[in-house]
């Protein structure tokens, strides 16, 4: 059946520009995702070992219209068929979310819909909801990415108070800085996940800072310098670090990730506890650590919660978990076309 059919379920359009992904994705309002497509920039920021923001903009400018179009080509829809337009203003990079925001815009002006401002951070989180096909609020939420690495007291679909974050490195990007100092390539959260398969992850024992610690924060720029000592050697020591060979550098990358997976999984457990939660939401980039999985079910099981990790074709940016949109528009919760974006985290009440 065509989805302009009047039996059909009302569909909007989602954009997402917030980084280096240009995206876009057709979902109903049964949270069905009629399509998805993402343009990856990978190619361009390969060999500066993470994301310039200037190009990944001018990226988005060139690649913004072909992924339009080819979400609603995906779809078998047009774009007289859409009730609505989705596009995720906050946070990210200013220069990148401009570009989704305009379309966003344009495409509202001349479509007379309602336009829809959407926190890039909670779709990750609404992924876990659209995969489940159920509520699953309230829950305590986890985004964890290159970004980010913030706990969430989730206490409604489109309702999430901040009550943790990194103080410093969020814990992707200490695996892309600790891949660089590994000598892996980048993205290296799938660099480390692969050379930790061989390792063993008991060889060094790595800082995990803020384990014990009654505060739900996360730090992890020391134990990248740990790393980073264990790698070069310590300024100003009279011995040299053993040479690198494969074993060892397996070693350290399967310790290394071990001490990022063990705080993950105890901050978690100690915000279900503090709060009284029994549902468990992860999104992000790093939630499609294989080990960081096991571990979460691991610990979702001993303390009987029910666990929803995104799948991993929701985990790293994407625009299909902007679903959580049509929480937005049943409440009325739509953006005026003159709304801007907001690149920096909103902090904790």
């Amino acid at each position: 059946m065509h989805p302009s059919c009047s039996d059909d379920p009302p569909l909007l359009l989602a954009l997402e520009t917030s980084c280096d992904e240009t995206a876009a994705a057709v979902i109903d309002r049964n949270l069905a995702i009629r399509s998805s497509v993402i343009a990856s920039q990978f190619e361009l920021h390969e060999r500066f070992g993470g994301v310039v923001p200037e190009i990944a903009s001018r990226a988005h400018v060139r690649r913004i219209i072909p992924v339009i179009d080819q979400a609603l080509k995906q779809a078998d829809v047009e774009l007289k068929d859409l009730s609505a337009v989705a596009v995720a203003t906050h946070p990210g990079l200013v220069g990148s979310l401009l570009v989704g925001l305009t379309a966003a815009k344009t495409l509202c002006a001349v479509l007379d819909v309602p336009l829809v401002a959407i926190n890039h951070i909670e779709a990750h989180l609404y992924a876990c909801r659209m995969a489940a096909a159920r509520d699953v609020f309230p829950a305590i939420g986890l985004v964890v990415s290159g970004g980010h690495s913030n706990l969430y007291d989730c206490r409604a679909a489109s309702e999430h108070v901040l009550i943790g974050a990194t103080i410093d490195d969020a814990a992707g990007e200490a695996f892309d800085k600790v891949a660089k100092i590994l000598e892996l390539p980048y993205p290296g959260g799938p660099s480390i996940q692969t050379a930790a398969a061989g390792g063993n992850r008991n060889a060094f024992r790595f800082p995990r800072t803020f384990l014990k610690d009654d505060r739900l924060e996360f730090s992890f720029s020391g134990l990248k310098t740990a790393v980073l000592y264990e790698v070069s050697g310590q300024p100003g020591a009279r011995h040299s670090p053993p040479p690198m060979t494969d074993r060892r550098r397996a070693d350290i990358a399967a310790s290394f990730q071990e001490a990022a997976v063990d705080v993950l999984v105890a901050k978690c457990r100690q915000a279900l506890h503090r709060y009284n939660r029994r549902t468990l939401l992860v999104g992000g980039g790093v939630a499609a650590n294989a080990r960081l999985r096991e571990r979460l079910s691991e610990m979702a099981e001993q303390e009987r919660v029910d666990l929803q990790i995104a799948p991993l074709s929701l985990c790293t940016d994407n625009a299909a978990m902007a679903g959580i949109a049509w929480e937005l528009l049943a409440t009325g919760r739509t953006a005026p076309l003159d709304c801007d974006v907001r690149p920096g985290l909103i902090r904790r009440k």
